[in-house]
């Protein structure tokens, strides 16, 4: 790789040097929970201090660790610029694997393991961007860990963080508390954007700008105990059953700014048979005459395979989804008491009381009078600006790596670290490139079975990265 500005090129000694720092991050058990990042902090301090750089590792609570890296500009251009990640994974069951979740295996070009994707493919491409910052100081003659690196006018921090998947408590809330200013940034670049996703012919990359906010419910649905042998309508898990199919019903349809942008700029690129519907989905879904949820339903499946389906009606409703289920004592007893857990994802402008009204709505009020509800958690949506000076220099470099690319804007329907960094003000975009293969599938293998990434698309993604760090620092 070069070590100026402007487009990097990637050797084969650096890409592999990527390949196996993830090949490691993947062996090593950060699974959430517990948790254990700790155990990737301290690899990752080595691996840092090995390049000269002198990071922090934090450990607020057990086994629960986090990293912050730092090298510094000259000081002219301006706040730094964030790297943002995170160390934990979801579990995996390795019955459903073809290899081993935690072997790191290089396997028919691609790395296969939980967390290829989501996300220590980002968390090695963030880090070799600092080795490659550290290697620049080191040939000019200079410290990386206290003297400015050439030609970098911004400070440039790396940050992976512990809990993200269980909301980031243990990780970057805690960060944001204690320490704000190591991470108080012009911006941060976090997961779940710049990956190519193919539609059409087309290699649409969506740059994450905005993600929803969630609430978790716990609700308690109120029958009368009674004897198996008599059916009652006060039976409290036929209730339960009858809020849970309510619940699944789709709501109404809204599209956001940064959604509605984006299928505004998707269109030129769409057949005309997609681009008509997405124009009568676009015309309806914030007005009177908006179109009913199950017809908007089977416009996205005919228009997408399944998994895009899915993703598109999430970012256009406040979605429910059920959890936990339980009810019943004894095959015997008719329960008295049910428990019903959701999971709601809230569109930007939905708040928690918009939301349980949503929730009554669908209920219905003689099933809303069967129960009490709990609120046990809520986060905010976010967004950050798309006319701002980092937006538009990623959509830039996507072009001028891919010359096919058709970068957008999108809100994620998932939850982030994002939301811990909105409160000290960082406008934080979803920028983890990858150019994908048309059978890749990432979104279905993101928590999936069988996660793995290809190396062509880690030979793509870490020069596309060095771009946006060192144009935006340079």
């Amino acid at each position: 790789m070069t070590t100026g500005t402007g487009r990097g090129e990637i050797e084969e000694t650096e890409l592999s040097e990527l390949i196996e720092l993830l090949r490691a991050l993947i062996r090593i058990r950060s699974v959430n929970p517990p948790g254990d990042e700790i155990l990737a902090a301290r690899y990752l301090e080595q691996v840092l201090t090995d390049g000269g750089l002198r990071p922090t590792v934090v450990e607020p609570f057990p086994g629960r660790g986090s990293i912050v890296a730092r090298v510094h500009g000259d000081g002219t251009g301006g706040d730094p610029l964030l790297l943002l990640s995170h160390l934990d994974v979801v579990p995996a069951e390795p019955g459903g694997w073809t290899h081993d979740p935690f072997g790191g295996d290089l396997v028919d070009g691609y790395v296969w393991g939980r967390g290829a994707i989501d996300m220590k493919s980002m968390v090695a491409m963030e880090v070799q961007v600092m080795r490659r910052l550290a290697r620049a100081a080191q040939e000019a003659g200079r410290n990386p860990a206290e003297d400015p690196i050439p030609g970098l006018r911004r400070d440039v921090i790396f940050c992976s963080s512990a809990d993200e998947e269980a909301g980031g408590w243990h990780g970057a809330d805690w960060l944001v508390n204690e320490h704000p200013d190591w991470l108080r940034a012009a911006g941060a670049l976090n997961e779940a954007g710049g990956i190519a996703t193919i539609y059409g012919g087309v290699r649409f990359y969506p740059i994450q700008v905005a993600e929803k906010g969630f609430v978790v419910y716990k609700i308690r649905v109120k029958g009368r105990w009674g004897h198996g042998s008599i059916p009652t309508p006060d039976n409290a898990a036929v209730l339960a059953a009858q809020i849970v199919m309510r619940l699944a019903e789709p709501g109404p349809a809204r599209l956001t700014e940064s959604i509605a942008v984006s299928l505004a700029r998707a269109i030129p690129h769409l057949t005309a048979r997609a681009a008509r519907a997405i124009q009568g989905l676009m015309a309806g879904a914030n007005g009177p005459t908006a179109p009913e949820p199950g017809a908007i339903e089977a416009t996205l499946r005919d228009l997408c395979d399944p998994v895009l389906a899915r993703t598109v009606s999430a970012i256009i409703h406040d979605t429910v989804s059920v959890g936990i289920v339980a009810a019943g004592v004894k095959y015997n007893v008719i329960p008295g008491t049910a428990y019903i857990e959701i999971d709601c994802r809230t569109l930007p402008g939905t708040d928690e009381p918009a939301m349980r009204e949503e929730l009554r709505r669908r209920i219905g009020e003689e099933l809303w009078a069967r129960m009490d509800i709990e609120c046990e958690q809520v986060g905010p949506s976010v967004s950050a600006p798309l006319d701002g000076p980092l937006y538009p220099l990623l959509e830039q470099v996507l072009r001028d790596h891919d010359a096919a690319a058709v970068p957008l804007p999108f809100l994620a329907p998932f939850a982030t670290d994002a939301k811990h960094l909105a409160r000290i003000g960082v406008p934080t975009y979803g920028f983890s490139p990858l150019k994908t293969g048309r059978d890749d599938g990432l979104l279905a293998l993101m928590h999936g079975d069988d996660e793995r990434v290809s190396v062509e698309a880690l030979r793509f993604g870490l020069p596309v990265l060095w771009d946006a760090v060192s144009r935006f620092c340079a």
